[in-house]
């Protein structure tokens, strides 16, 4: 992941500068080889894991400030820029200087001075639901069963999986990569596993149990305690857990009460109904064995689904459950991870990405798919000693029936007013951009900047997540993928006068800077992470948000109206998520060797988004950037 971008992700933006949009920060998966200059090694330890990490700091007040400006030249007139540029001289010598040394003091006290602020302004003070617009769905491939058994074997299988991956966490035995010679830090592993958002007003908090042995089954709405490793701590045999969920489903053939839904809802309602759930008698035991659950299986209802409506279907179903009419309350969505089930083929996961970005949740989805037809990785599965399952019998009242209603309009409204479209681009995929010499990541972007400025002719704001892995708890900073070179590109395209070599170069140009500035985000030398480290140091500090925060640059270049990741997967998988502004899409793609899967959303209330436009406009820029090359390649052979 997702993440991607989120809505009004600094809620305490709004309060001062009355200003609303979204940030959804969701994983990077691009890869760069890098320099950090004048940076220390610190060395910690990770449970049995050591690594050598740097600590996050204050960079250069003037560096940020010269990168931001270049980026918001194509998205501002010139009176915008120049209002912008008088803003940040301003910024600089006066207010920003003063907030510098404070952010560069708190630097000096803290490992990472980043991690603990944006856990907190990202996303445990974001007041709107974690479904849509927080969490992401990260996709297994299609299955096809064929019948109730081969399903539950299925579900046993990849729930081993998860176990077993659990327990290569605990020994410290996932590999440590390397950007260049840095380490990445692995500790957001360790996170995923009986992780819970919850619910408080006004900001949440978030529980880790990752010495928990059970998951929480739901089916029709009801909840079961599930260990999944036997008293001896061996992972339960696919087998058996399959024949488990087989004995819940006979059980349970009446849809019980719809819990699940409140935790769908805004985050302040949920604080509400959450309190009042917890005051009833019995309830509060058993919603925290849910809370400590390593993560909730989901067994949905099942439904049709057309081979052509797929893809859409199950990114649907993963993101937000359909609507209260089919398995949007059979969830539990303050979970990081929820493993989700339906006998129509759909598998997958929903993903609360409060507490770590999408790798981890990406390595377990590859672990488990590589090893599912690897009879030899389930030999050591446990048949016995283990403790019967137990049903959690939450109960309710009749105030919270009412907020359960509630919830209910309100998780119908959000389900439908999201629109997705999946586009499984076929034409070609990675390995001819490879031939190309050109960045895979890179060169998507590009496409994505093309398309949105042929559809609406005129530039947007686009945000691509980065990691910061390379420093201790490092999280994510943004990468600003529309420039001047990339709108040079697209305008180009659009100019019969331009001949194709002329525009080869300038796609080449712009693939060039989005990889420059890649690395620069990689290395946390992005702007906006530094901006708001500032921003905080004002608020922290009781002083006033400098004007600069209000300057045209500033404010346009954070509508993010083109929101993205990759999420890349040899299988036939993706991630998918909802868009970061009001009028704007959001693209998560999956690069693979001769295919692309760009997982598209827009939302339908919005009179200029489109995304079933906005993904077939996507398809026709990426067949006439081939042909374009293609002819280039071939004008440049005839030459010879």
């Amino acid at each position: 992941m997702q993440l991607a971008l989120r809505r009004a992700t600094m809620n305490l933006t709004k309060n001062a500068l009355q200003t609303s949009w979204k940030l959804r920060p969701t994983t990077a998966t691009v890869a760069a080889q890098n320099h950090v200059s004048n940076q220390r090694f610190y060395s910690i330890s990770k449970g049995p894991q050591k690594q050598n990490l740097l600590r996050y700091p204050a960079f250069p007040l003037k560096d940020t400030l010269n990168t931001f400006l270049k980026t918001v030249e194509p998205l501002l007139n010139e009176s915008e820029l120049k209002a912008t540029k008088e803003a940040a001289k301003k910024f600089e010598t006066g207010e920003g200087d003063q907030l510098q040394a404070l952010l560069e003091q708190v630097a000096k006290c803290e490992e990472n001075w980043l991690a603990g602020r944006w856990l907190r302004t990202a996303y445990l003070q974001y007041r709107d639901p974690v479904t849509v617009y927080v969490s992401p769905a990260m996709t297994f491939p299609p299955q096809r069963f064929d019948s109730d058994n081969s399903y539950l074997n299925y579900a046993g299988k990849v729930v081993y999986g998860l176990a077993r991956y659990k327990q290569i966490i605990d020994a410290g035995e996932i590999p440590i990569a390397k950007m260049g010679k840095f380490e990445l830090d692995n500790s957001q592993f360790s996170r995923v596993y009986g992780t819970c958002r919850i619910p408080l007003k006004g900001e949440d908090s978030i529980e880790y149990n990752p010495k928990s042995k059970h998951v929480v089954v739901l089916y029709n709405n009801h909840f079961y305690k599930l260990n999944i490793y036997n008293n001896d701590d061996v992972p339960l045999h696919p087998e058996v857990l399959a024949e488990e969920f087989k004995n819940i489903m006979k059980t349970e053939s009446v849809k019980g009460v719809e819990f699940g839904i409140l935790t769908t809802d805004n985050r302040d309602n949920w604080a509400e109904a959450y309190d009042l759930l917890m005051q009833i008698d019995g309830n509060k035991e058993l919603v925290k064995t849910i809370q400590s659950a390593l993560f909730t299986v989901s067994l949905d209802e099942f439904y049709d689904v057309k081979d052509n409506e797929f893809f859409n279907e199950m990114a649907s179903q993963l993101i937000h459950g359909g609507g209260t009419c089919l398995n949007s309350a059979n969830r539990w969505m303050d979970k990081t991870i929820q493993l989700i089930f339906n006998r129509n083929g759909i598998s997958g996961f929903c993903y609360e990405h409060s507490p770590a970005e999408g790798q981890p949740i990406a390595n377990i989805t590859d672990y488990v798919s590589n090893n599912l037809s690897n009879a030899k990785h389930y030999e050591m599965g446990a048949r016995d000693n283990y403790p019967c399952p137990e049903k959690l019998k939450l109960k309710t009242t009749n105030a919270l029936d009412r907020y359960i209603e509630k919830s209910k309009r309100n998780l119908d409204k959000l389900a439908d007013n999201l629109h997705v479209n999946i586009l499984h681009f076929k034409d070609y995929g990675k390995g001819f951009l490879k031939q190309q010499k050109l960045s895979p990541d890179s060169y998507i972007q590009i496409a994505l900047q093309y398309a949105y400025y042929k559809l609406h002719l005129m530039p947007a704001a686009q945000y691509e997540s980065a990691h910061l892995r390379i420093y201790i708890n490092g999280r994510t900073e943004t990468i600003r993928s529309c420039s001047n070179e990339s709108i040079a590109f697209a305008k180009a395209m659009l100019d019969e006068c331009c001949d194709a070599n002329k525009r080869v170069e300038l796609l080449r140009t712009a693939i060039n800077g989005h990889r420059a500035y890649t690395q620069m985000a990689l290395q946390g030398k992005g702007v906006d992470r530094h901006l708001l480290g500032l921003k905080l140091m004002a608020i922290e500090n009781n002083k006033p948000i400098p004007e600069f925060y209000k300057s045209p640059g500033y404010v346009k270049s954070l509508i993010f109206r083109v929101s993205t990741s990759q999420v890349a997967t040899p299988n036939l998988g993706f991630m998918a998520y909802g868009p970061a502004v009001d009028d704007g899409y959001a693209c998560c793609y999956n690069p693979r060797e001769n295919d692309m899967i760009l997982a598209c959303s827009c939302w339908r209330d919005n009179q200029t988004t489109n995304v079933d436009t906005f993904a077939s406009m996507l398809r026709e820029v990426l067949l006439e950037m081939r042909t374009l090359l293609i002819s280039a390649g071939k004008d440049a052979k005839a030459k010879l």
